[in-house]
């Protein structure tokens, strides 16, 4: 029998060099399996911001550009309401969301994958448009339309299906604007999932037989 000083050299006697090895390679595969879970979670849940990003940006640029469009109208310098009208390109004119009584020079308009907008407001006596003041910013990105269109223009038999207008537009039958934005959904980092953004508005100074 062991006697009681055995027992408790026995007992004192701690892990061996196997059991050390072996809890520290335990312990070391699930650090590394905590890890890569978060390291995902994290990740993941960053492209699914992107990807929201991207879809309420788009959302906010059709709907700005269709309140702009709707009420475009003739510029401070006398101009036509809508100056070009090109496919990935244009130029209107609109008070929205400009000073009181203040007509702005709006210019869209695409650049490698990025929408563009450029503002100008009248200045000086007669009021003319000076594009060295335009302030410009970029709008949208990771836009995929290539060869597509960004705008599309309609005459007065514009009835929700009509085909657009070609190139190069007359801009005095323009009636109705329409803004096509195919861009990158980027669910993750590699993903090439494209979702489309399409809004329009007739344009009321110019509109015909048209609805709002």
């Amino acid at each position: 029998m062991l006697n009681k000083n055995q027992k408790i050299r026995i007992r004192n006697r701690g892990f061996t060099l196997v059991e050390t090895i072996v809890v520290i390679f335990i312990f070391t595969i699930l650090a590394l399996g905590v890890t890569t879970l978060f390291t995902h979670i994290f990740i993941n849940s960053k492209d699914r911001l992107i990807s929201m990003d991207n879809i309420d940006y788009a959302n906010a640029v059709g709907a700005n550009f269709t309140n702009e469009i709707r009420i475009a109208q003739v510029g401070s310098d006398g101009a036509y309401p809508i100056g070009q009208a090109e496919d990935k390109q244009i130029i209107f004119f609109s008070s929205y969301r400009q000073p009181v009584g203040q007509v702005a020079r709006i210019h869209y308009y695409l650049t490698d994958n990025t929408l563009y907008k450029g503002v100008t407001l009248p200045t000086g006596d007669p009021l003319t448009y000076n594009l060295i003041s335009e302030k410009v910013q970029a709008v949208q990105n990771n836009i995929v339309n290539d060869a597509s269109p960004i705008f599309y223009y309609y005459d007065g038999n514009y009835t929700g299906s009509s085909t657009s207008l070609l190139q190069p537009v007359n801009i005095n039958q323009i009636k109705y604007v329409k803004i096509n934005l195919n861009i990158l959904k980027q669910n993750t980092r590699t993903d090439t999932t494209v979702f489309s953004i399409i809004a329009g508005s007739a344009v009321r100074n110019l509109k015909n037989n048209l609805g709002d």
